[in-house]
């Protein structure tokens, strides 16, 4: 085996051995690593390097600049441009889906979170990667007061164009004033966990 395979074997397994580490972390619960800025680094690294490479000509969202252009329907048919649609807000995006349950724990504190920013504050969104008819039903049951848009999952989704490339849900991020990947998110928010996560 020469020197280049032997580097090559020992980084796959360097990798594995992280990415099994924070898995086995987030099955036996978010525990506080995960809650952190260096523990969600540390998850979106070890995803990211098993991750299949994005469709050719998709543009994937790097932290620290701009996102692509999302253009998705609303539960109307309506379509909303991002980040374009709340250009001078700071805006989270949740992405979520009806049968995930970690994503319906956290979508009342989401909508708490919403309702305290009103207007001026930052602006939340909710992106389902679902069928329209399990939103609308899912959202008789719990409904929430911010503004939800559709999308399909699969490689071209809004999710991993936002850089989640293998699609774990609940996924958010957070996007400047200016358009701009703050933040990533991977696992709900926990009881007033949201405004320290956007503030800091």
């Amino acid at each position: 085996m020469s020197m280049g395979s032997t580097t090559k074997v020992l980084l796959v397994a360097a990798v594995a051995g992280v990415l099994g580490a924070i898995v086995g972390l987030w099955v036996n619960g978010p525990g506080p690593l995960l809650r952190t800025e260096i523990g969600q680094r540390a998850l979106q690294g070890a995803i990211g390097a098993t991750a299949p490479p994005p469709p050719a000509g998709l543009v994937v969202a790097k932290r620290g600049q701009v996102i692509p252009t999302v253009r998705l329907p609303d539960l109307d048919g309506k379509t909303t441009e991002l980040p374009a649609r709340f250009t001078g807000k700071t805006v989270l995006i949740n992405l979520w889906a009806s049968w995930c349950g970690p994503c319906i724990q956290e979508m009342p504190e989401l909508d708490r979170f919403a309702a305290s920013q009103g207007a001026n504050g930052t602006q939340v969104v909710g992106i389902a990667l679902d069928d329209v008819q399990a939103v609308r039903d899912f959202l008789q049951r719990i409904p929430v007061h911010y503004p939800i848009l559709l999308d399909q999952a699969g490689p071209r989704d809004a999710g991993v164009q936002l850089g989640n490339p293998k699609g774990v849900l609940p996924y958010t991020v957070l996007v400047s004033a200016d358009g701009r990947l703050l933040k990533q998110k991977i696992g709900p928010f926990q009881a007033g966990e949201i405004e320290d996560w956007v503030s800091n």
